[in-house]
């Protein structure tokens, strides 16, 4: 079957696309009925996703419902490796079972799955008319994956712990049990919503009521695979990526969670990949898992995330990491450095969220340092100058959008003392409390310095000398030869730290400052940027000092022998990839002592905060910690020290300085809200249920139901039995 014929499009176009396997062929499922599946069916499902790179990234999912014929599942492998030969054996390949969806598939279906009975055998199909005859009932379950099943139509398929949804067409009545909670409510209100927008155009009602308050409205509602060589390669992990040979394809076995990995080596010959599925299943059996374990078929160099987390130090292609971790000898990176104006951030959430900025830093400004345990206020004339062994607290006061908002940065020297890194945080909450309890506390390890901290110095670079205050509150000597390493960042902001004054200490990508008795050097490497070497004649004036400009190259020996004598120094490439975002997306995790730590699957959205939990959500450059008003104390005591064990023992060897963002619920920044798509600072403030519980301005609850007595037919059996909803 020729894939173009079926709508599979390899120019470029990103989205989501779903077939049904119609007698051997592929029928495209129209868009408003995405998420309702027959359990009598398979189903491909194809979704693309456009990177920053301007590559195409592809997941391909095959269904099965529990009721499929074999000849169904097998139909919907061939097409699979078909679709898969289509695109160029780009796709990464999941196995989808009923029941038992991968995360990933999950995440494509935000209102939900629906399983109908039925399927194409049964005449049943997947087509959006003005036809308003229904009789069903659904039983919603879930909390955070919704999945509704549709149930017999009798009263004994309700229960006092979930949600029902009985659709007769143009009229759809949700029925909340007892036991149900406020957010099992709002889905199965928005599977019934979903329902009546896509499946019915708008033109039904939608009423909800509550197990207790029906007032007897509802009276009666009733009615060869061959063997398959393998050889061990590694039994435990974390393996080698090494082990990984491109001429072959490996299984990666993590069945104990349910989910099965094959890769596919770029060099294997066309039938071992087109084998891969089959492989997987003969695997499966061989090793006795359920039949529900979920596959996921990777080609090499499009490994996810989730597989990368096995091995140990995954790299990428030409993959680098930070600044100064790759090195090439003898030669030197010219790296151009892009400025953002911050100013446009009140007008962009997003912009705000990617740069970690919520305004341009021109607010309001206090700084304290930690001195034995208590905090001492900073001279004025000497913000953006730190000590590395001393620690501080920093406030900042900003409008956003008519509203006041405080940020509390805890800042901690690297040489700091565990008392003043542990005073810094008791200190700092218990300003957060005379506060209100509203500012965002955000714990900053020296050298990981979020953007908008280093933008409160009005332009300034920001200092970090060596030493620190004593106990006796005596400031430590500067040293007779000093060296200071200049660096900007994306956002234009520049950070001036002291180092050993030593030429292996030196960077090609950055500017210095060398301070000797008799004179003064400003290094200037060849990849250092105007705004670097801006910085250092700033740090010439903080210090009262003038220099010597030297570029890289042009050095005298008076400048080498203050530095003990040249030496091998660094000469990072200092790439900047465009990949990042997609090597390293944002991911959310609600954290419960009730049901352990769950990863929120797809796009995040506000609903995904479920105010009853503590979520972490990790941006890579930054980890937020968002508590829910209605989180348990356990919970929010243990929040920090939750995102602190989230970093120590992420696979990927996370730096465990990066910084952690505490936020209460209806105190965000728009540096969080930025990662979500329309945020509305008033969801919380309302009852979730009551947008959807008004349709063309008539409130739709419970009373709807006494506006008439009505029948409705249904046949089982060859029988017609009358059924009254009074």
């Amino acid at each position: 079957l020729p894939m173009s014929s079926c709508g599979v499009s390899s120019d470029g176009a990103a989205g989501l696309q779903v077939w049904r396997i119609e007698k051997f062929d592929l029928v495209a499922v129209p868009e408003n009925l995405y998420g309702s599946f027959y359990t009598g069916d398979a189903y491909l499902v194809l979704n693309t996703i456009k990177q920053r790179s301007g590559n195409l990234q592809y997941d391909l999912h095959f269904w099965l419902g529990d009721f499929c014929t074999q000849d169904e599942s097998g139909a919907a492998a061939i097409f699979t490796v078909q679709m898969d030969d289509y695109l160029g054996g780009k796709p990464i390949q999941y196995r989808e079972v009923q029941g038992h969806e991968s995360k990933v598939f999950l995440g494509y279906f935000k209102a939900g799955l629906k399983y109908l009975k039925g399927g194409v055998a049964s005449g049943f199909k997947h087509v959006v008319t003005n036809e308003v005859v229904m009789q069903r009932v659904l039983q919603v379950k879930g909390r955070r994956v919704v999945r509704a099943t549709e149930v017999p139509v009798s009263w004994d398929s309700f229960n006092q712990g979930d949600c029902f949804i009985l659709d007769l067409g143009s009229e759809i009545y949700q029925w909340c049990g007892s036991q149900s909670n406020r957010f099992e409510k709002l889905k199965a209100t928005q599977v019934a919503k979903g329902i009546r927008d896509n499946e019915r155009s708008g033109r039904a009602r939608v009423y909800v009521c509550d197990e207790g308050a029906e007032r007897d409205k509802m009276i009666e509602v009733s009615n060869g695979s061959g063997d398959m060589a393998m050889s061990m390669v590694a039994a435990e992990n974390p393996f080698s990526q090494s082990a990984l040979e491109s001429s072959d394809c490996f299984i990666l076995d993590h069945g104990s969670d349910g989910k099965i990995f094959v890769w596919k080596g770029k060099e294997a010959n066309l039938e071992e990949r087109k084998a891969a599925m089959k492989a997987a299943d003969e695997f499966i059996k061989k090793m006795g898992y359920p039949k529900h374990t979920q596959v996921q078929i990777l080609p090499e160099m499009g490994e996810t995330p989730l597989f990368k987390q096995f091995f140990k130090n995954w790299r990428d292609k030409d993959q680098t990491e930070g600044l100064g971790v790759a090195y090439v000898s003898n030669s030197i990176a010219k790296i151009a450095k892009v400025s953002f104006d911050a100013a446009t951030l009140h007008d962009s959430p997003a912009m705000a969220a990617q740069h970690g900025m919520v305004d341009s830093g021109n607010g309001e400004k206090q700084i304290w340092r930690i001195e034995g345990s208590d905090k001492v206020e900073v001279d004025p004339s000497t913000h953006g100058q730190f000590y590395g062994g001393d620690s501080y607290i920093i406030l900042y006061n900003y409008h956003h959008g008519g509203r006041q908002g405080h940020i509390i940065y805890m800042w901690q020297g690297s040489d700091s003392s565990q008392d003043e890194i542990g005073a810094s945080a008791i200190l700092g909450a218990q300003l957060d409390d005379e506060l209100g309890g509203g500012p965002v506390q955000v714990r900053v390890v020296q050298g990981k310095e979020p953007a908008h901290l280093m933008s409160l110095f009005r332009g300034q670079p920001m200092v970090v000398y060596k030493g620190g205050t004593s106990r006796d509150g005596d400031q430590s000597a500067p040293a007779e030869t000093r060296l200071f390493q200049v660096r900007s960042n994306s956002a234009g902001c520049t950070r001036a730290v002291e180092v050993d004054a030593v030429s292996s200490n030196l960077n090609s990508n950055d500017a210095f400052l060398l301070v000797t008795p008799a004179a003064s050097f400003m290094w200037v490497g060849q990849g250092a940027s105007d705004t670097e070497k801006n910085g250092t004649q700033q740090l010439c004036d903080i210090l009262g000092l003038s220099s010597s400009e030297l570029s890289e190259g042009g050095e005298t020996d008076d400048y080498w022998e203050a530095l003990g004598g040249k030496a091998v120094y660094r000469t990072s490439s200092r790439l900047r990839s465009k990949d990042k975002m997609d090597a390293h997306p944002p991911r959310l995790f609600a954290c419960s002592n009730k049901t352990g730590n769950f990863i929120v699957p797809g796009e995040m959205t506000q609903e995904d905060l479920a105010t009853d939990d503590v979520m972490i959500m990790d941006t890579w450059d930054q980890v937020f910690v968002w508590i829910g008003n209605e989180a348990h104390e356990e919970e929010k005591t243990e929040a920090m020290a939750s995102a602190v064990r989230y970093i120590e023992s992420d696979p990927a060897n996370r730096d465990r300085r990066t910084p952690i963002v505490k936020i209460k619920q209806g105190f965000e920044p728009p540096t969080f809200t930025g990662w979500f798509l329309g945020w509305d600072h008033e969801y919380w403030t309302s009852d979730p249920l009551e947008p959807v519980l008004y349709h063309n301005g008539k409130e739709c609850r419970g009373e709807g139901l006494n506006q008439a007595s009505f029948v409705f037919i249904w046949c089982a059996s060859q029988l017609r039995t009358n059924y009254y909803l009074r």
